[in-house]
């Protein structure tokens, strides 16, 4: 008779693997477009990918040009999909098979490495709603699922000693997870490369030598250099790349890998898998693998030299937390030994973690599509092509809590083939940028987003600023969601046409002129600074010497490269 520890317990069988899948998708049955911050930006590029040679106005507002990036991984697979079941209903399923490919990512890892499912490796599943997640870098979350399912193929090959098998499909795999988004190739790269560290070095190979092997065993990952040096040396190509060991926005990050909406639940539950990975340290019953130790390890490496911003792409090594600590979560395991009693409690505490995760997702995302279902009424006010101007409210301190309305105006161009000003415009990072130069400073995120007050060190312009100086003869309508208090006065020429508390839809009233408005506090800077410049540079033609300017006090690129114009890519 086989004992206990012998035989598979509930936490550790398929069916299990398969319900845990499930229940990661449950909060995104409801919301008819997934509430993430960027996503319905995303689908608004969609949108002019899919029609832009069916609607000829969309050519005129917007340049959509296929390119090899590493970033493609929706903007491909909604191209047949979308042709079945329609856009929007494309991306959701697409963004719902995210959060399970993550935690049959996770599952399938920790058995690879330890043989079974170790009760611990339950308190990594909620990271399938990590906070880059919410933040809807969709192209970036669906890479690091692939990345999670492909490294245990790697494991998997390697354990039944299938190397060419391993070598020849990797090759393909490596190229197509690059192109999806390049940050799950590199993640994938790191936990190979690891793991054939370890492998080589239990063959007994020393450490040094281990490390070599370990290169030459992941050269059929390494093609898409040679794809990454073709991307990033066009001349079109843009984004700095900076802000190197921000030791204050690394901490911050590590208290929001599960941020969502109710600040003190979700750093109260981060602070369950810390703990869980600090009593792999201090309790005598559990371990942690090697193979997956030394995993973590090099990705705290990566994540302690990543920078903030990549090719202008911001939040970089926020993005790689909730995995290196998924990784390190996995690593542990029971000790030979521990009475299965032990390791029952604990996989029914993390499957409680996982269920109460998953329970507050669901209400919270509830609650963001009534608000999405709410504000979109405004579109039953405006007709088909429209040429609209945006200005979503935000504070200059940003809260625990988003509201996800960042990018919402974009579904005016998924429904109503209408203009939005909010769509990302940087060559190289994406294939869409705008070209509707009447709409000038007002044509592409951050334009959207609007303060009540001047904030130091953003792009934002105030909503008194923004009402004041759009082009009106570029737009038709203005739509104004949840914006902070102003003056009435700058509605002068806008004829409201929908309302709903604050939000409210303008139509432009092109016979009338609006008063003239004096220049505010920000435009007055703005030209002091551009004066001493052209000073500046005009000693300097005359052969003059100067000390260097003082550092602008003026904008800088959203949030730290609107990489979310310098504007956050979409990923």
């Amino acid at each position: 008779m086989p004992g206990d520890n012998d035989r598979l317990h509930w936490w550790q069988t398929r069916w299990f693997v398969a319900l845990a899948a499930f229940v990661a998708i449950i909060p995104l049955l409801k919301p008819e477009i997934p509430p993430l911050v960027d996503l319905p930006g995303h689908l608004g590029r969609y949108r002019v990918q899919l029609d832009m040679h069916q609607v000829p106005w969309l050519g005129e507002w917007y340049n959509f040009s296929w390119q090899l990036i590493g970033n493609l991984g929706i903007d491909i697979l909604i191209i047949p999909l979308a042709k079945l079941v329609g856009l929007e209903m494309a991306v959701k399923l697409i963004v719902i098979t995210i959060p399970a490919l993550t935690v049959t990512g996770f599952l399938w890892i920790a058995r690879e490495v330890h043989g079974r499912i170790p009760a611990t490796a339950l308190f990594a599943l909620p990271i399938a709603y990590s906070y880059p997640f919410h933040f809807g870098f969709v192209n970036f979350a669906l890479a690091m699922a692939l990345a999670l399912n492909m490294f245990a193929l790697w494991l998997r090959l390697a354990r039944l000693g299938r190397f060419r098998l391993r070598a020849a499909i990797f090759i393909p795999l490596s190229c197509a997870l690059w192109i999806c988004h390049t940050f799950g190739w590199g993640v994938l790269g790191v936990l190979a490369f690891s793991a054939e560290m370890v492998r080589q070095h239990d063959k007994g190979h020393r450490w040094l030598n281990a490390w070599v092997r370990a290169g030459l065993g992941c050269l059929p990952l390494a093609l898409p250099m040679v794809l990454m040096v073709m991307w990033r040396s066009g001349h079109h190509v843009g984004g700095e790349t900076g802000d190197w060991f921000n030791w204050r926005a690394k901490i911050m990050w590590l208290t929001m890998v599960l941020k969502d909406r109710w600040q003190l639940f979700d750093i109260a539950s981060g602070a369950i898998l810390y703990l869980i990975l600090f009593k792999g340290f201090r309790d005598p019953t559990i371990e942690y693998s090697r193979n997956l130790g030394l995993s973590a390890l090099f990705l705290l490496a990566v994540f302690i030299l990543l920078p903030r911003i990549v090719f202008g792409s911001a939040y970089a090594d926020m993005r790689l937390a909730p995995f290196m600590i998924g990784i390190a979560l996995i690593a542990l395991r029971p000790r030979r030994g521990v009475p299965i009693r032990h390791a029952a409690t604990l996989a029914l505490l993390g499957l409680s973690f996982f269920l109460v995760r998953m329970g507050a997702t669901t209400v919270s995302f509830w609650m963001f599509d009534r608000t999405y279902e709410r504000e979109l009424k405004a579109l039953d006010h405006i007709p088909v092509g429209a040429k609209m101007v945006s200005f979503v409210g935000t504070e200059c301190r940003p809260s625990w809590f988003m509201t996800r309305l960042e990018h919402l105006p974009a579904i005016a161009l998924v429904r109503k083939l209408a203009y939005t000003n909010d769509q990302w415009s940087m060559a190289g990072a994406q294939l869409l940028t705008t070209r509707y130069a009447p709409a000038r400073n007002f044509a592409h995120d951050a334009s959207q987003i609007v303060t009540e007050k001047y904030c130091r060190g953003e792009w934002w312009r105030t909503i008194s600023l923004s009402l004041a100086r759009f082009p009106r003869d570029a737009f038709d309508y203005v739509w104004l969601i949840q914006p902070p208090p102003y003056d009435p006065k700058y509605n002068a020429g806008l004829v409201e046409v929908w309302r709903d508390g604050t939000s409210v839809l303008f139509r432009v009233d092109h016979k009338v002129t609006p008063p003239p408005v004096p220049l505010f506090p920000e435009e007055i800077r703005a030209l002091e600074i551009r004066a001493r410049r052209q000073a500046l540079e005009r000693l300097r033609a005359l052969g003059g010497t100067a000390s260097p300017l003082p550092a602008t006090p003026g904008p800088t690129p959203l949030p730290a490269a609107p990489a979310p114009g310098n504007a956050r890519p979409p990923s």
